[in-house]
């Protein structure tokens, strides 16, 4: 049966095998008249009940046709404004008559994944210049193998800026110098395994990415509950280390509570665990005084682990590990007879941070990606007021929490509108005890500036 709307002249094919064929071919008709363009970006669809009183099919549906297609992003619904075709690209007609090429519908435009900076923003004039000078005064020896725990400049560099800006104990004989937290954590797991531990607690949600290096080291990984102050470290017995992101859990964002920081504490110098802190993003706050390193309660017990990789750049690969003195010479025969990390990289990182460079790199950044934080929070408001957006007292990333049962939903919308972004099931540890939560975790800082007004609508767009 084919059946015409009038007003936008439109043939839709119908199957007429009961309600959920006519569903289906109602869906099938309005999705193809999406993609071929004949529904332009931004059209807006007759109600529900009065496009099902002009085909004589049941209002129900039509409803349930275009919940399908929002849920899919070829359509929006918004309150107030009605259901539109999405801003998206369709074909155009060439001077042959055939269509133009297009974006295929789920390939990523704009990612709002997170865990990456504005790469457009990493301050390339200054870095040279700090290479230049580091280059310049840098003795000939340091062009050799080198010392396994990294060149001295960058080590001392590290030390008194920790010490400065994260509350860190540190001294530059504690640190040592890696290609960033994996290589850091593939380092600790050898230690871990040759020391005997067996077992590494780690949170609830977190990045598959560790829990997966610490398997490569024959460790298993159990899960910590969660609930509103943080990851509950009371529960921790005979583990050989735990994993945390203190200051600012990822992805949940929310800082560890002060009697559970305790309580870690305790249980390490009781079991002689140890405490392995990420320092995850620790130097973007915006609402909240920051919240110091975990490694100061007790330098003796915990692993302070931190990087380049949100302040600069990740293909740095520069990361850093202030060490209890009692691992020290474990770790560095781990790490191997002479350093594995770039030496000139190293040299102009000591210089960056050496010449005030890095602070004020880290300042402009936090007033960017603050800004692009209330944006993202204001926008939500107004076009899903049913999304509430958490963690954002600092980091680079913002937990949406979505009504229930609409997390896949709404992740594969944000596809079809060419967004590339996570639900926060993926960041569930697998024997995660804690009750699933539908939300996103949405990456503020990954898109250009150029760019971040586009991904910002395109996930608006997304939401229910």
């Amino acid at each position: 049966m084919a059946d015409s709307w009038a007003n936008l002249g439109i043939d839709l094919h119908l199957e007429p095998a009961g309600s959920s064929g006519l569903r289906r071919g109602l869906t099938d008709a309005l999705r193809d008249a999406v993609r071929t363009g004949r529904l332009a970006p931004g059209t807006r669809l007759p109600s529900s009940r009065t496009l099902a009183a002009d085909l004589g099919i049941a209002r129900n549906t039509v409803a349930e046709a275009y919940a399908d297609l929002v849920a899919e992003g070829w359509l929006t619904a918004r309150q107030g404004s009605g259901t539109r075709v999405a801003e998206r690209a369709v074909p155009v007609a060439g001077a042959t008559g055939a269509p133009a090429r297009r974006r295929t519908p789920g390939s990523p435009t704009h990612s709002l994944v997170p865990g990456t900076p504005d790469l457009a923003a990493f301050p390339r004039t200054e870095w040279l210049r700090a290479a230049r000078r580091a280059l310049t005064r840098a003795p000939n020896d340091a062009l050799g193998y080198g010392d396994p725990r990294g060149r001295p400049e960058l080590r001392t560099a590290v030390a008194e800026y920790l010490a400065r800006v994260r509350g860190v104990r540190a001294d530059p004989h504690s640190v040592l110098i890696t290609a960033g937290f994996g290589h850091a954590l593939r380092l600790l797991g050898t230690v871990l395994r040759g020391r005997g531990a067996r077992t590494v607690a780690v949170e609830s949600y977190g990045l598959f990415v560790h829990h997966d290096l610490l398997a490569a080291s024959d460790l298993t990984t159990t899960a910590l509950p969660y609930d509103e102050l943080g990851t509950d470290t009371t529960g921790l017995t005979g583990e050989g280390a735990v994993l945390l992101t203190p200051a600012h859990q990822f992805p949940m964002g929310t800082p560890l509570h002060p009697d559970r920081r305790a309580a870690v504490v305790d249980w390490a110098r009781r079991t002689g665990g140890l405490i392995l802190e990420d320092d995850y993003d620790g130097e973007f706050r915006y609402d909240r005084q920051p919240v110091g390193a975990l490694q100061g309660l007790d330098p003796d017990h915990v692993v302070y682990l931190g990087t380049a990789s949100k302040s600069l750049a990740p293909g740095l690969r520069l990361g850093w590990m202030v060490v209890p003195p009692a691992l020290l010479a474990e770790l560095t025969r781990a790490k191997g007879h002479s350093d594995t990390v770039g030496v000139l990289d190293q040299l102009t990182l000591a210089e960056f941070i050496a010449s005030g460079a890095y602070d004020r790199h880290v300042r402009a950044a936090r007033l960017r990606y603050r800004r692009r934080r209330d944006q993202l929070a204001a926008a939500v408001a107004d076009r899903a007021p049913e999304v509430t957006v958490t963690g954002i007292a600092a980091g680079l990333h913002a937990v949406l929490r979505l009504p229930p049962g609409t997390e896949q939903a709404v992740v594969q919308a944000a596809h079809w509108q060419g967004l590339a972004l996570h639900g926060l099931s993926f960041h569930r540890h697998p024997r995660a005890v804690a009750e699933p939560l539908d939300a996103l975790v949405v990456g503020y800082g990954t898109p250009p500036e150029s760019a971040w007004a586009d991904a910002l609508e395109a996930l608006c767009r997304a939401l229910p």
